[in-house]
C-alpha cells in the first residue's frame, strides 16, 4: 500500500508520520517519528503542533534487555494496587512503564533535556551492555515516560502502530510519539490529516497497518 510505504520511508529519511489510531479506539491521531532522529527543534514542534504526552516507545524485547514492566505490574506489586488502571476506557491494558530521565539534564522537561535522554536511549537500545548503562546513566521518575508495547496482534494502540510502522521501515523498535490534540479534546480525524497534508507528512490508519 502506497500510503504505508510513504510513511516508512518518511521514517527512514528522518521525518514524521501521522497515525490515526481509528474511530473505534481512541479516535486520536499521533505524530511519530525515530528516536535516533530526535532533536530539540522537533520536541519543540511536538509540544507546540502536537500538544500531548511525548512519549518513548519501545518493542517487548528491548523491554525485557533492559529489565523494565509495565507501570502497572509495578503498582499492583506496591501499596498502590487499588487504585492501578486495570483497563483504560477503550478496552485496552495501558502501556506505560516508567518515566526516565538522562544522568546529564537539568530539569528533565526542556526541550534539550528531553531531546537528550530520548537520544541517548535510543543509542542504549542498540548497545550490547545496555543493561548496565541504563543503570547507570538513567533515572526515574523522569520526563520521558517509556510505553512497551504488547504486539500488534494484541494490541492496536498507537505504542503498537508506531513499532509496527517502524518495523515496516526496517529500523529498531524505538520510536517518540505524541498524541495532537484540539481544543479541549483530541483533534479530530479530519484536522489531522489536513495537518498532515499542510506540512507533507504522511497519514495513515492503523487498519492500515493491522489489515
Amino acid at each position: 500500500m502506497q500510503k504505508l510505504n510513504d510513511a516508512a520511508d518518511s521514517l527512514k529519511k528522518g521525518g514524521f508520520a501521522v497515525i490515526y489510531d481509528g474511530d473505534e479506539r481512541e479516535g486520536e491521531a499521533d505524530i511519530v517519528l525515530s528516536a535516533k532522529n530526535i532533536t530539540p527543534g522537533r520536541i519543540e514542534l511536538l509540544r507546540k503542533d502536537a500538544g500531548g504526552l511525548i512519549c518513548l516507545a519501545i518493542g517487548s524485547s528491548i523491554a525485557s534487555k533492559l529489565g523494565l514492566d509495565f507501570m502497572t505490574d509495578i503498582l499492583e506489586n506496591s501499596s498502590y494496587s487499588k487504585i492501578t488502571c486495570k483497563k483504560t476506557a477503550y478496552g485496552d491494558k495501558p502501556a506505560f512503564s516508567i518515566p526516565i530521565n538522562h544522568k546529564d539534564v537539568y530539569t528533565g522537561i526542556t526541550d534539550n533535556d528531553r531531546s537528550l535522554t530520548i537520544s541517548e536511549f535510543a543509542k542504549l537500545c542498540e548497545s550490547e551492555n545496555s543493561k548496565k548503562e541504563f543503570e547507570n546513566n538513567f533515572y526515574s521518575p523522569g520526563h520521558v515516560f517509556l510505553l512497551i508495547g504488547r504486539g500488534i496482534e494484541n494490541r492496536k494502540g498507537h505504542t503498537e502502530l508506531a513499532l509496527a510502522l517502524a518495523e515496516r521501515a526496517g529500523m529498531s523498535g524505538c520510536m517518540v510519539l505524541c498524541e495532537m490534540l484540539g481544543k479541549g479534546k483530541a483533534l479530530s480525524k479530519k484536522q489531522s490529516k489536513e495537518y498532515a497534508e499542510r506540512n507533507n507528512i504522511p497519514f495513515i490508519e492503523g487498519c492500515d497497518l493491522y489489515e
